[in-house]
């Protein structure tokens, strides 16, 4: 059997000859030099295609079975060169599964910490179908995101003039006392609570700005924050307009028609829109109760910062933000500033709203599967979400040029100013 190994040419002509297939002597002997080793290693698809490429089918079928034959025989002989009945290489095979076992496992170890989005998925076989997967498209399209400020500053604008609309049509406290509560009823004043809870959240913002600030994808975290930030507002102005609540505690000093003519109430939306309605920037506001504004972006800062940072790498991280967030609602209602329903309903909207975007963007078969739906109910999501779908890996850069490429930079802005001093 192992002579075969030692077969030249003329040996392969005359198995060939032996088995009726004389007219490809020239073809695989003389043209292209087919020994036995050569042989041995040919398989069908070799005969198919060029350069060697058997025109009658019934002949390569059959030269296919016999050389199919000829290395039952050899066995051993296969063994010695590593090459498996069907030709393929296994010294070869055994280096590509090796790789891929060394890929699939840098992939589970790389991944869950830096990726931290269902990574799992990148591990399913190919023929699976695999809904939740890493984004195959992440163009930040700037426009997109300039255009998502754009909203966000024009809803700010509406909830600071509705703010003030509201402001005049806050219920007498005299006729309309504060309201039964379970919390603030039995929850003393605490004096410095909103405040404190106004701290908290500068510190959650400076986080959300530093993980922005590295971020590789900023834009399109930015754009999402944008876009969420502005439809809870959007919603809030409605709540607010719809229904006027008392006040929640008597150390409000609130009374109503107090914003008259357009240009009071025009002034006052902007000095409201200026301050970002907080108490530290000598905002004071009545009214605006149904819901919790502050409580909204105390929730969304939370949801962004834990979704977009590593779980593994960055978990105290993720537990100081839910501390904080927590910290904050509490720190609001022991100012009594809202009642326990309007924190209650603007941690529940914004998680929910929140969790909803994040699904469907994070979700590719269900993106298009409601995409009808969602271009009626949710028109933002699909316009800013058109492009990037899958989930967002949570990869980090050095935003600023290097030395060196600035030192580019430079050079070629003097070669430039050359040329035109030249011309």
């Amino acid at each position: 059997m192992s002579d075969v190994l030692q077969w030249s040419c003329d040996d392969v002509a005359s198995w060939l000859k032996e088995g009726g297939f004389d007219e490809y002597v020239p073809l695989l002997c003389e043209q292209h030099k087919v020994d036995g080793i050569a042989l041995l290693s040919l398989t069908e698809d070799d005969l198919k295609n060029p350069p060697l490429q058997i025109p009658i089918f019934g002949h390569l079928k059959k030269l296919s079975l016999k050389l199919s034959a000829l290395k039952r025989e050899n066995t051993a002989a296969l063994r010695t060169l590593g090459v498996t009945n069907n030709g393929v290489d296994e010294n070869y095979t055994r280096k590509r599964t090796r790789s891929k076992n060394i890929h699939v496992e840098r992939l589970t170890s790389v991944e869950s910490e830096d990726i931290d989005s269902d990574d799992s998925a990148f591990l399913k076989p190919a023929n699976k179908p695999r809904s939740r997967v890493r984004s195959n498209f992440l163009d930040a399209e700037i426009w997109k995101t300039v255009l998502s400020f754009f909203y966000v500053f024009f809803v700010f604008l509406l909830t600071s003039f509705v703010m003030v609309i509201v402001h005049d049509r806050v219920p007498d406290m005299r006729k309309f006392p504060p309201l039964p509560d379970l919390f603030l009823d039995n929850m003393p004043y605490v004096p410095w609570a909103f405040e404190a809870c106004e701290l908290v959240g500068i510190v959650m913002a400076v986080c959300w700005c530093v993980l922005l600030f590295f971020h590789k994808h900023r834009f399109i975290l930015m754009r999402r924050f944008f876009s969420l930030a502005g439809t809870v507002f959007l919603l809030r102005s409605f709540t607010m307009l719809i229904t006027s609540m008392s006040v929640p505690g008597v150390h409000l000093q609130c009374s109503g028609k107090r914003y008259g003519d357009m240009w009071t109430r025009l002034h006052r939306t902007f000095e409201i829109w200026k301050g970002f309605g907080m108490n530290l920037q000598g905002v004071r506001t009545c009214g605006d109760y149904m819901f919790s504004g502050h409580t909204v972006i105390l929730t969304l800062l939370n949801f962004f910062i834990t979704e977009y940072s590593s779980k593994h790498r960055m978990y105290y991280l993720h537990m100081m933000t839910w501390v904080l967030n927590l910290f904050g609602i509490f720190f609001i209602l022991a100012a009594h500033e809202h009642y326990s329903i309007d924190v209650f309903m603007a941690f529940y909207l914004t998680s929910r709203l929140f969790m909803y975007y994040h699904t469907l963007a994070n979700n590719r078969s269900l993106m298009q599967r409601d995409a009808k739906r969602t271009r009626i109910w949710f028109p933002l999501f699909a316009f800013f979400e058109s492009k990037c779908n899958g989930v967002v890996p949570n990869e980090f850069e050095w935003p600023l040029p290097s030395w060196d490429t600035a030192k580019c930079w430079i050079l070629k802005w003097n070669q430039k100013l050359k040329q035109c001093d030249n011309t």
